[in-house]
């Protein structure tokens, strides 16, 4: 989309998760999408976060559950409960002040290699999380932490700030409220001013083009097809990248039919769980699927789901990717580091 995929609701889980979406039914989707057939609705977008001075503590910020948050010290240990955000709080170079991650985390590499898991696809380790005597918890919005445990390590008196985005520009505000509770304002903004410059490129690259198609982003495919929820960032991405999104009912609910599908008539068909070793092949080959445009057209196209559906510093990397997909000939420089695939 767990603790962004831990009892994640969201395809977010699978940006924030991603790393083991559809290699089986323990991988992100099959896992948290489950869950999400009956998870509350996203909470409603936050205030912008509040501008402190620099180094001025403490700090009250306001996160995405809408709770005031007070930060009482440049916080020297910090735990990160979703991939995304250990990927968020390296690119801001507090890397060195994580004292915990999840066992999701794969970028960089030496979030995976360092950091002791306190946060797998069944919860939070409660008991490691206490024993690590985090200054703040950067937590997952949207059930990707529960509030079970959220209300937990608060009760515990740990300082809990949740983040949850529903569209790109609030992955962007994100990005700087992480960087104004852990004392890297400065640095954030860099962050968010060279992604905005990005995607500004993208939306250029696309705007003159009239055709729309309608795309399909396909985050998993066991045990159901999952795609976007209404409402949800990635099918914001696809917006921005040039499409009309084809997304699910609910803003709770990932999986969507192959009625819906044929209903809906997808003519692009962008593969997120390619990197996962799905193929437009075995796209085509699905009964039902064959009378799609996408797949009579053969639309159906690869792209590096991480990058796209993780809401991080690397998301407008994944907006140039996607729109790449949905638009080959569009004139936008490729990501750096977009995988090859199938």
């Amino acid at each position: 989309m767990g603790t962004q995929l831990l009892r994640a609701p969201s395809p977010l889980g699978r940006g924030f998760y991603v790393a083991r979406a559809t290699l089986a039914l323990a991988l992100a989707l099959a896992i948290f999408v489950t869950a999400c057939q009956t998870a509350p609705a996203p909470p409603p977008p936050s205030p912008a976060p509040t501008v402190a001075a620099a180094g001025s503590f403490p700090r009250t910020l306001v996160d995405d559950d809408g709770t005031e948050v007070t930060v009482a010290a440049p916080p020297e240990r910090i735990i990160s409960l979703s991939p995304a955000i250990t990927e968020t709080v390296f690119a801001l170079g507090a890397g060195e002040h994580l004292v915990g991650g999840t066992d999701f985390d794969d970028y960089p590499a030496e979030a995976a290699a360092a950091l002791p898991d306190v946060a797998t696809f069944t919860g939070v380790l409660m008991e490691q999380v206490v024993a690590l005597e985090p200054d703040i918890v950067l937590a997952a919005g949207n059930n990707f932490t529960s509030q079970e445990d959220i209300d937990r390590m608060r009760d515990l008196g740990m300082t809990v700030l949740v983040t949850y985005a529903e569209s790109v520009d609030e992955v962007l505000a994100d990005i700087e409220l992480i960087g104004q509770a852990i004392d890297a304002a400065e640095e954030a903004t860099a962050i968010v001013d060279g992604m905005e410059g990005r995607i500004a490129e993208v939306e250029a690259a696309v705007a003159d083009i009239e055709d729309r198609p309608r795309v399909f982003y396909q985050i998993g495919s066991e045990p159901e097809i999952y795609g976007p929820a209404p409402n949800s960032f990635v099918a914001d991405m696809v917006a921005l990248a040039g499409g009309e999104p084809i997304t699910t009912t609910d803003p709770a609910v990932f999986s969507i039919s192959v009625e819906r599908l044929v209903d809906l008539d997808p003519e692009v068909i962008v593969l997120g769980d390619a990197q996962y070793g799905v193929c437009p092949a075995d796209v085509a080959a699905r009964p039902g699927w064959s009378g799609m445009t996408a797949v009579s057209d053969g639309a159906i196209r690869p792209v590096e789901d991480t990058i796209v559906t993780r809401p991080g510093p690397r998301l407008a990397e994944g907006l140039a990717a996607l729109a790449l997909a949905v638009h080959p000939d569009a004139d936008i420089s490729p990501p750096a580091e977009a995988g090859q695939f199938c």
